[in-house]
């Protein structure tokens, strides 16, 4: 099958190649997929998981991409919940070869029924930006109606989810980014746009909850911000410094298939927008993974037909 595949963690995505690799075989509980679509994370050649394995052994050349939409085509022993045949999407294991691939293993819990009216593409989109928001919202952040929220990033593809999510729960959503994107944090649903360039974070007062995706100076600003008993929420690193009377919670994005399926009706029903950049095939896939411009929205490979 063809895959791209990395060997060396110092060349980071250049490093990238478009080879042919062996197809998997489904273990106890796994299913075999055959990917429509693909999505990246390009933080991901940073992640030890894609160097090595569960026992901190090497494991290159490795198969990055963890999000996909396809097909069923093969299931392992005593894989139940799923048939052959059946559209899916979902997120791959962190240790083992990903998504960037014709065909992927995978165990079955990990993925979730895709509806016929969804596209692959957009199916491929939403696992890790999704379960991300839902996550952090909800389970570590415990958003309730009327709290207001500082979502990082807004453009981006965790935050233009964290601010449609947040509003739909009735939550007063200050978006943050660049200038050139104040009026797509806008479209998605932010009651305010803060350009981090030019604005001073402190002028917008306290908030319940911080959803920071950058870290650094910005992490640090924004935990003053957080109100008594509020929590700042982050994906990039421990919060340093803490809030002084909030919670500060890092967390690492984990698979549901309840939550999935949650995010793809909000799709179908009109209420959640994906937020897709550049959509590439895979013999395309490395150019794709080293622009020369600025990325805007999640970018998304095209696999099948």
């Amino acid at each position: 099958m063809k895959a791209i595949v990395v060997t060396d963690k110092a060349a980071g995505l250049a490093g990238m190649k478009l080879t042919e690799r062996p197809a998997p075989t489904a273990a106890i509980n796994d299913v075999i997929v055959q990917i429509h679509a693909s999505g990246f994370v390009p933080t991901e050649m940073e992640w030890p998981s894609t160097w090595t394995d569960r026992r901190g052994l090497d494991r290159t050349p490795s198969i990055p991409g963890h999000e996909l939409a396809g097909v069923v085509s093969a299931l392992g022993y005593g894989t139940t919940g799923l048939s052959v045949g059946q559209r899916v999407f979902g997120l791959a294991d962190w240790h083992r070869d990903g998504t960037l691939a014709e065909v992927v293993a995978m165990e079955a819990r990990n993925l979730a029924p895709l509806p016929g009216d969804v596209d692959f593409t957009v199916g491929a989109s939403l696992p890790i930006s999704g379960l991300t928001a839902w996550q952090g919202l909800f389970q570590h952040g415990r958003l309730q109606a009327g709290q207001s929220v500082l979502a990082h990033g807004a453009a981006g593809a965790v935050g233009s989810m964290v601010t449609q999510l947040a509003r739909e729960a009735g939550a007063y959503v200050i978006g943050t980014g660049r200038a050139a994107d104040r009026q797509k944090v806008l479209d998605f649903g932010a009651n305010e746009f803060v350009d981090l360039d030019n604005d001073a974070l402190k002028d917008i007062g306290g908030v319940d909850l911080v959803f920071d995706v950058i870290g650094g100076d910005i992490a640090k600003q924004s935990a003053r911000l957080v109100r008594a008993g509020g929590t700042l929420v982050s994906v990039v690193g421990p919060p340093v410094p803490r809030p002084a009377d909030g919670l500060a919670i890092e967390f690492v994005v984990e698979t549901d298939r309840a939550q999935l399926t949650e995010i793809v009706q909000r799709v179908r029903d009109g209420r959640l927008r994906t937020n897709i950049g550049a959509v590439s095939p895979l013999d395309d896939a490395v150019a794709a993974f080293n622009p020369t411009a600025r990325r805007r929205g999640k970018a998304i490979i095209r696999v099948g037909s």
